[in-house]
């Protein structure tokens, strides 16, 4: 059937409409970019701060990146052999929630390239309270609470994801330093294996080694509020002889779909070559 000249006139009215309003509105990759809270870099070998903006001294959840003194614990008290050893199983009940790289067998290295849960959790039960906060006292993270929620004892469970552990910017970053440095009270080794563990990426002539993280903030009824996630992603970064110490700290301002701490490395690798060249 023929399509009248008016109704034609009309179609193209209403796509320049269409049109006019996509140009006013943001597009969907900026609503979603988190709030960067912190960005911090110091020199390793000298602890001399080169990049510090935003709000570096409040504390909140570390989230995953506490798998990085968690290794140092662990390897150091025997509980992980080196980067394939020991291998657990997943078992029904276990966190699931990554997908099927959290349902399967699960060795050190998978454990921290993909922030297996459980994993760290068996760690955890394994250690017991009084050494994960003697562990965590000793090495100056944070407010070492790992007491958990109120009331329900959780702290084995859950103390580092949106719960009492909390740790700063600056925090992270004294311990990172020790790390890197070799001078955190734990067997040498446990400190090699866990630099070792901690993933790398090349950007431009800097190697990256950083460990992200996210979590979400507690309403009042206990649910999450998955609009204001927490992303994190800390480590060091090698150029030749010098090593610099980095971390970045976001919130979110809207729910996306994919994770706080992804996203605070991505945009950070993106930065990183004006941040290491101040």
């Amino acid at each position: 059937m023929a399509v009248s000249r008016a109704a034609i006139a009309r179609r193209a009215v209403l796509r320049a409409m269409i049109l006019s309003l996509a140009l006013l509105l943001p597009p969907a990759a900026a609503w979603a970019e988190p709030q960067a809270l912190c960005t911090l870099v110091t020199d390793a070998a000298t602890g001399a701060v080169l990049v510090e903006e935003g709000d570096c001294h409040s504390r909140t959840t570390p989230a995953s990146t506490f798998k990085i003194p968690l290794a140092v614990m662990a390897y150091d008290a025997g509980l992980l052999s080196d980067a394939h050893a020991p291998v657990m199983a997943f078992r029904p009940g276990d966190p699931d929630w990554g997908g099927a790289n959290w349902t399967r067998d699960t060795d050190p290295a998978d454990w921290m390239r993909y922030s297996v849960v459980w994993y760290s959790q068996r760690l955890t039960h394994a250690m017991g309270a009084g050494t994960l906060a003697r562990y965590a006292q000793a090495f100056g993270y944070g407010n070492a609470d790992v007491s958990g929620d109120p009331g329900p004892g959780n702290g084995l469970d859950r103390a580092w994801i949106a719960s009492s552990l909390q740790v700063s910017p600056h925090g992270q970053a004294a311990f990172l330093r020790a790390l890197v440095q070799g001078t955190l009270p734990a067997a040498p080794q446990a400190m090699e294996h866990t630099r070792a563990l901690v993933e790398q990426q090349e950007v431009g002539d800097w190697v990256l080694h950083g460990k992200t993280g996210g979590a979400y903030p507690r309403r009042a009824d206990r649910s999450f509020d998955y609009a204001r996630g927490w992303g994190w992603y800390v480590g060091w970064a090698t150029q030749g002889k010098r090593t610099l110490v980095f971390v970045r700290l976001t919130q979110a301002r809207e729910r996306s779909e994919s994770s706080p701490g992804l996203l605070t490395r991505d945009a950070f690798v993106q930065d990183w070559p004006g941040l290491a060249g101040r």
